[in-house]
């Protein structure tokens, strides 16, 4: 079975990632990302709990809008009612961007990653504010699905605008700069691809712990998957990282396709891109696992 990168990992985190590793091809854990507004945080669980009986294992969360203290409270709410945290940051251009319009603005990649120059010192404090707030829910041994630099093979945010090489750069460096100077040991990082399919973007597997694609369109995505997979010489667990329509559970299990979970976009994505029968249907298929049944992971 894998092991997680850091070798410092908490106990909590080694357990969540060894049961990750070990419902592969049993099971997929249903996720959902919140939608990060001021008053409408829980709108997408509330749905899906009224069509379904069920709420996700997941709950996805988003440093988006710099809402560091909001998005802590939910995701130690969350891990109090036994749900996994993941958290991803639409990261706004440094120093000073915030927000999704941000995140798609470009930047010199070459001057941000070279020591000493203003935007250096900028990236870097943009790094430690964050650090900095992962450290609470350290503090509150919570482990996380950490999920940076998402879609970076797109092309579309300002991590990956600037080619691969420098991409992995900076991927190494937060890796670096989170694991060993500020001894983040709850991290589980996740690397996601966008459904570009692009090589020539893994950072390595000494800096990622599971490997994932997003996929906005219908179907199970096979291609996607052994696409990813294929990424990493490490038996790592896959995840369908983002996706719009729910995957279908039954195919997923007959063609072995073990995505380890889905984590369904907000708004739109599970109200527009999937009917309430649907997600009734998805949320109470024996192959899902949602909140209420998640197995006991963490013990004393």
């Amino acid at each position: 079975m894998a092991q997680l990168t850091n070798s410092n990992a908490s106990k909590k985190a080694i357990q969540l990632y060894d049961f990750i590793c070990s419902m592969r091809g049993k099971t997929i854990l249903s996720g959902q990302q919140e939608f990060p507004s001021d008053h409408n945080h829980s709108e997408e669980l509330r749905y899906i709990q009224s069509v379904s009986g069920h709420l996700p294992a997941i709950l996805g969360l988003d440093y988006i809008h710099n809402d560091f203290e909001g998005v802590n409270e939910r995701a130690k709410a969350w891990h109090e009612k036994g749900g996994i945290v993941s958290i991803c940051w639409h990261w706004g251009i440094p120093p000073y961007g915030v927000g999704y319009p941000s995140s798609q603005k470009e930047i010199d990649m070459k001057e941000l990653l070279t020591p000493g120059t203003e935007l250096y010192r900028g990236l870097l404090d943009n790094l430690d504010a964050v650090a900095n707030t992962l450290k609470e829910l350290q503090a509150a041994d919570i482990p996380v699905l950490w999920r940076p630099l998402h879609e970076f093979d797109g092309g579309w945010f300002w991590w990956g605008k600037c080619g691969s090489e420098l991409f992995i750069e900076l991927w190494r460096l937060m890796y670096d700069r989170y694991t060993n100077l500020h001894q983040l040991n709850n991290l589980i990082w996740v690397l996601g691809y966008s459904g570009e399919k692009k090589d020539g973007w893994y950072p390595g597997d000494e800096y990622v712990d599971i490997i994932g694609g997003d996929a906005y369109s219908e179907g199970i995505h096979e291609e996607l998957y052994y696409f990813v997979k294929k990424q990493s010489s490490k038996d790592m667990p896959i995840c369908h990282h983002e996706n719009g329509p729910l995957p279908e559970p039954g195919l997923l299990k007959a063609k072995g396709i073990d995505w380890s979970w889905f984590l369904t976009w907000h708004t739109i994505h599970i109200h527009e891109q999937n009917s309430a029968d649907y997600v009734n249907y998805v949320y109470n298929h024996p192959y899902v696992t949602t909140l209420e049944s998640l197995p006991r992971i963490y013990t004393e």
